[in-house]
């Protein structure tokens, strides 16, 4: 069996990587393809408390379990399925249980700092930087974070000023050397979508 493709969508907060990620999904065959969230492996916190976990900077590489993803996404490469991590966003921690994946011919990984580890860069057969204006990103942010996350106004523009702003900077912003493809305004582009998922299908017709 050949080696899956594996495509990369990165993106500051409120880029519009997971639209990206998802139109890409939902062009190919599902039976074939499958999404693997960088914010299903922030690390495991059952070691703090919740106060602590409050506390953590969750905008910075050392956040993640990057360490698990590049093993998980190695074994679905080798045609083996994994044990995918749930986070709780409002625990600000991992759940207990975990869902089982199936490998698949094709491996979407998503999050805004899956092209700031060389290990996992070197995975990807193709890697997108979706790349949209700082204002329409913190007004994004500002939505989900208050809808789907519990969170306040307040806290919320607190934590993009303190960490999710710098972090950008320092370590998102600079991942734009490393893709193959820049897509502007995320989910609204549909033409650099369609020509993502023709290339996306090209690639796999070469493996066939």
């Amino acid at each position: 069996m050949s080696k899956p493709v594996v495509i990369g969508v990165c993106g500051g907060t409120g880029s519009g990587k997971s639209t990206v990620a998802n139109a890409i999904f939902k062009s190919l065959p599902d039976e074939n393809i499958l999404i693997i969230e960088q914010d299903a492996y922030y690390k495991d916190q059952s070691h703090l408390t919740y106060d602590e976990r409050v506390k953590t900077n969750y905008d910075h590489p050392l956040a993640f379990d990057t360490d698990l993803l590049i093993d998980h996404i190695m074994r679905l490469c080798a045609h083996e399925c994994i044990e995918k991590p749930i986070y709780n966003f409002s625990k600000h921690n991992r759940e207990e249980q975990t869902v089982c994946v199936q490998p698949k011919e094709i491996i979407i990984i998503e999050g805004i700092m899956i092209l700031e580890d060389a290990r996992l860069r070197n995975l990807m057969d193709i890697k997108i930087f979706v790349d949209t204006d700082a204002d329409v990103r913190i007004i994004r942010r500002i939505t989900r974070d208050i809808n789907e996350r519990g969170r306040t106004l307040e806290s919320v523009i607190d934590q993009y000023l303190t960490t999710v702003k710098p972090a950008h900077e320092q370590f998102i912003e600079p991942m734009k050397k490393y893709a193959d493809i820049i897509i502007p305004e995320g989910g609204y582009n549909k033409v650099a979508i369609d020509l993502m998922t023709t290339k996306v299908i090209s690639i796999i017709n070469d493996k066939q």
